[in-house]
């Protein structure tokens, strides 16, 4: 199974194909007021989620002996709590705001309310069954990042440790199916990565930040699935939450052959630490230029191979940007050289 790991996404201008497209914002779903979130306690252990875009949400509450409970699954949310630390605030983005400053976002709680999983799934509808899904902005929730910066002793871990040297991450996994089949090939992104040599360059999500899905092919239904570093005896100690906004279908057959230039090359391994690869699926990569974070360039590379290899032995240490020129248009992403 080859897998795609995102560090951080690529900025992408023009595209090398006609898309049609429709996007899920969350913005006209209605809340009753400012600074609250959806919830319905109606028909208990069911599935009471939200259409939005091309896609059903689903979203599961519980009335049982522990009183009125969110199961797991989607919710939306206005709230704009930023700073509350703990559970009370789960329903929050750390943004305190969606994509592009919009009042509404979703919130996902990871949460198999049968199994117990740390993983929810997420329905295709109409003309998007069937087809890639072009992806969507994320960030961390406010319950998820507060708990990562500061630790919830004894039950979770600052993440770093007291020397900030701990190798910590927390990760999302994105998985497509297609009549009940798992596709090859699964996305990666890492909401909080501590593994890097020097602690300057740890991080934990607190933008919007865009995840791309065309690796996964075409699907009908997308499965969301957490890990993190900090476990115990009963799994994971990190919250098993993240934000979404802008879930992006696409209801033309649009394919990694023929997507923008982010969606058609491979960068690996992150971080690296002698030798960089670039893996082109296509022909439009011409230039790839490599710029420390100062913005000086510190290396540029003809395309004239499916693979380019970089030799990052002699750079200094640190975080740099890889940029992808084509006629189609422009990509960047960050890297990290040990």
């Amino acid at each position: 199974m080859r897998t795609f790991t995102i560090f951080v996404t690529a900025l992408v201008l023009g595209t090398t194909a006609m898309e049609a497209q429709t996007v899920a914002t969350f913005d006209d779903l209605t809340l009753s007021k400012a600074d609250t979130s959806y919830i319905s306690y109606y028909d208990p252990g069911v599935d009471v989620g939200f259409n939005d875009g091309l896609a059903h949400f689903p979203c599961v509450y519980d009335t049982s002996s522990f009183g009125n409970s969110w199961g797991g699954g989607f919710s939306y949310s206005n709230r704009t709590d930023s700073v509350t630390s703990g559970y009370t605030n789960q329903y929050a983005a750390k943004t305190a705001k969606g994509y592009n400053g919009s009042s509404n976002y979703a919130v996902i709680w990871c949460n198999d309310p049968v199994t117990f999983a740390y993983t929810t799934y997420l329905k295709l509808n109409g003309s998007a069954i069937g087809r890639p899904v072009k992806g969507f902005y994320i960030t961390n929730s406010t319950y998820a990042y507060n708990d990562m910066r500061d630790g919830h002793p004894p039950f979770s871990k600052k993440f770093g440790g007291t020397t900030g040297n701990d190798p910590d991450w927390f990760m999302l996994t994105v998985y497509g199916y297609l009549g009940g089949v798992r596709s090859a090939d699964s996305v990666n992104f890492y909401l909080a990565d501590y593994r890097f040599a020097h602690n300057d360059s740890d991080y934990i999500v607190k933008t919007w930040q865009w995840v791309n899905l065309l690796p996964l092919g075409h699907v009908d239904s997308l499965q969301f699935s957490l890990n993190s570093s900090d476990t115990g005896a009963f799994g994971m100690n990190t919250p098993a939450y993240f934000c979404m906004d802008n879930f992006t279908t696409n209801e033309t057959d649009v394919s990694v052959k023929n997507a923008p230039l982010a969606y058609v090359a491979k960068v690996y391994p992150n971080p690296a630490t002698d030798m960089l690869y670039v893996d082109i699926a296509d022909n439009s990569v011409q230039q790839i230029i490599v710029r420390n974070m100062a913005g000086n360039m510190v290396g540029t590379y003809a395309v004239t191979k499916k693979q380019v290899e970089i030799n990052t032995s002699s750079m200094p240490a640190g975080v740099y940007l890889l940029q992808m020129m084509g006629n189609g248009g422009s990509a960047s992403v960050r890297f990290v050289k040990e």
